[in-house]
């Protein structure tokens, strides 16, 4: 794939993983592309951040696969004995009336909580000097007080913190003893530097010597990923991370806190540590992750998940892959070396090529494109395979179910905020009508996603004219 230069961008201290967006890819020369699969969705709540705080927004931390993740679009309960149901749809491109939009969508089974396995939870909280904010330890307790409220009897918790000091602030505890450990959690106060590498060492021992076979064995790092004592560069933190991964423990990251927050860090650690990603800019979106959503957070129903598209050249001349620009696999199929990621409990992806079709819009029997999705059962070590056959259904966009047309508008959004060269900078107006069209009235994220997309049309359509003059 045909990569560009990428300038720097810096947010105050802030870092963010380098990204190069994905360009059109020839079918007949590339017909195969892959991707790997995970729930993280922090970049939707970073950017709501910036543009809440009325500044623009570092292109590098726009990933808009996780925007998209953040929405749970289109979830369909898989049939009884399949553990994912795969569905996909061809429709118009908004930005590109030349081109198509080829919807993949991926639901995951929905576990009971009941029945669920039990946990053993190792919270490892970052406590140093930079947490001392309201919007982060502060922020973190109430976090973690939702979590616990979930905590059956048959969990467990341990809580070790990081900061002046490296230490166990609550052995291995049974969820029946919420009112003990949420004591704990009360109590922790910020102070010192940030041994990071102390910290993480300390909680997989744990997470070790109370491993629960079959169980859901977890460390849930809290942080803003400033770690300036012990490891710190990505290459270090990823050589640490996965060396634990394989003993069957999960890693789940919260981000918090701006200015100094390390993005790029913490993105290392729940790629390498088998696991996600989510960033809290606000009590609200604890109360999503922690609360709401705390099954897709905590509890993975597949791991090393990938999905490769091979599509029929015969109806796609050039094809591109929207999001996953620093994860997407090799052209020539290489599912075998590729990572996969982690898969939650009840969580639905959805992915978006944007195709130049060699055909109309007439529905085919041919094959657009085959699907095969790798993965394997939590805790089990046997690959498994899935295949699906995608057809050239095609409908326009307004005549489908209304989560199509949003998805379109935050694949659109992503883009524009980018600053991509697929989309042109006057389309914000036409943004806002699409956004302000396809949003459920009665999904309170969804209206707020009409708010974020009206700033951001103000913020950048205020920098284009200033550039101009």
């Amino acid at each position: 794939m045909v990569r560009e230069d990428h300038r720097k961008w810096f947010a105050g201290d802030e870092t963010y993983a380098s990204i190069v967006e994905n360009k059109f890819v020839t079918a007949r020369q590339f017909p195969n592309t892959g991707l790997s699969l995970n729930v993280d969705r922090a970049s939707y709540s970073n950017v709501r951040r910036f543009l809440n705080m009325g500044t623009l927004v570092p292109p590098d931390a726009v990933r808009t696969e996780e925007m998209l993740n953040y929405f749970n679009l289109n979830y369909q309960q898989p049939v009884p004995g399949n553990l994912f149901d795969i569905r996909t749809q061809v429709t118009n491109c908004p930005w590109n009336v030349q081109n198509r939009l080829f919807f993949i969508n991926l639901s995951a089974q929905k576990l009971n909580l009941d029945t669920l396995p039990a946990s053993h939870l190792v919270f490892l909280i970052d406590v140093s000097g930079s947490m001392d904010m309201p919007n982060r330890l502060p922020l973190l307790q109430s976090a973690f007080r939702m979590l616990v409220s979930n905590l059956r009897d048959k969990d467990s918790v341990a809580i070790v913190v990081y900061g002046g000091i490296t230490a166990t602030m609550l052995k291995t505890t049974s969820g029946a003893e919420k009112d003990t450990i949420l004591k704990v959690i009360d109590k922790l106060t910020p102070g010192g530097s940030t041994p990071g590498e102390s910290g993480i060492r300390l909680a997989y021992s744990i997470a070790r010597n109370h491993f629960i076979q079959g169980g859901n064995n977890r460390v849930v790092l809290a942080t803003d990923g400033d770690f300036n004592v012990g490891l710190r560069t990505e290459e270090e933190l990823d050589e640490l991370i996965t060396r634990n991964r394989e003993s069957g423990i999960y890693l789940t990251c919260l981000g918090v806190g701006m200015g100094n927050y390390k993005d790029s860090k913490i993105q290392t650690l729940a790629k390498k540590g088998n696991g996600n990603f989510a960033y809290l800019d606000n009590y609200g979106e604890a109360e999503k992750v922690l609360l709401k959503e705390f099954t897709q957070t905590l509890y993975a129903v597949a791991d090393d998940a990938y999905m490769n598209v091979e599509f029929n050249p015969s109806f796609v001349k050039n094809y591109r892959l929207i999001g996953f620009d620093n994860k997407v696999g090799a052209l020539n199929d290489t599912t075998a070396s590729v990572e996969g990621g982690e898969i939650g409990s009840g969580y639905s992806m959805t992915g978006i090529f944007e195709l130049e079709p060699n055909y109309g819009d007439t529905v085919t029997l041919e094959r657009l494109a085959q699907i095969q999705l790798r993965y394997r059962h939590a805790n089990d070590t046997i690959l498994q395979h899935m295949q699906h056959d995608a057809y050239y259904n095609f409908e326009p966009i307004q005549k489908l179910d209304s989560s199509y047309g949003f998805g379109a508008a935050v694949a659109m959004f992503g883009s524009l905020l980018k600053q991509s060269s697929f989309v042109k900078p006057a389309l914000w107006t036409d943004l806002v009508l699409l956004a302000q069209r396809y949003a459920s009235p009665n999904d309170i994220l969804q209206q707020e996603f009409i708010h974020l997309v009206e700033l951001a049309r103000e913020r950048y359509t205020k920098k284009k004219k200033r550039n101009s003059r």
